[in-house]
């Protein structure tokens, strides 16, 4: 009986988060209202602030339920490492339906502090650590410079990607990827005496 119960709830959720990301792409995260997404569900609008405070909290949920992980291949050549780790997130970044979603979530963290926190911690900081750990195991292995403080190659790495891709909102692409490596790694390789 529980198990049933349990399966239907988890079906509805299912079905309210699927419908919250239909209706964003339709018409946008600033048209999106707990009331269209409870209409299109077929479900009654407290069923969906039972599990959900906002429509930024429901809107963070669905956006995460897409399951996007970023994980780094190790073929023992860190630039490689991060070019295709990279190469990933940007395509993915770069079209519906992640693209406009995910800018849509960082816009509505911008104003509400708990999807940000949120975020920060459900997938922003697992990704950060992930890359760190990738650096770390790079500069360990002598591929990196042993000075080079690897938060602020995160940073560095992260920065004018979002910058791109929430600020001017131009194409991220392959050849800007390349760029921006090219940079951060003649900073980071490690600096032969002679």
């Amino acid at each position: 009986m529980v198990d049933n119960q349990s399966a239907r709830v988890a079906d509805k959720t299912e079905a309210i988060m699927r419908t919250t990301i239909e209706l964003a792409q339709e018409i946008g995260y600033a048209k999106l209202s707990i009331e269209a997404v409870a209409a299109r569900a077929g479900v009654g609008k407290h069923t969906i602030y039972r599990r959900w405070s906002s429509k930024g909290a429901l809107f963070l949920d669905s956006v995460l339920s897409l399951n996007v992980s970023l994980d780094y291949p190790d073929t023992g050549d860190i630039l490689a490492d991060l070019r295709e780790q990279t190469y990933t997130a940007v395509d993915l970044l770069g079209r519906p339906p992640l693209g406009p979603l995910f800018q849509a979530l960082v816009g509505e963290a911008q104003r509400n502090s708990k999807v940000a926190a949120a975020l920060n911690e459900r997938f922003i900081t697992p990704q950060a650590e992930k890359s760190v750990a990738r650096l770390k195991k790079a500069r360990d292995e002598g591929q990196l410079s042993p000075e080079f403080d690897l938060d602020l190659a995160m940073s560095i790495l992260s920065g004018p990607l979002y910058f791109q891709f929430l600020i001017t909102q131009e194409p991220l692409t392959h050849e800007y990827v390349d760029r921006v490596f090219e940079a951060l790694f003649a900073g980071m390789r490690p600096r032969h005496h002679e």
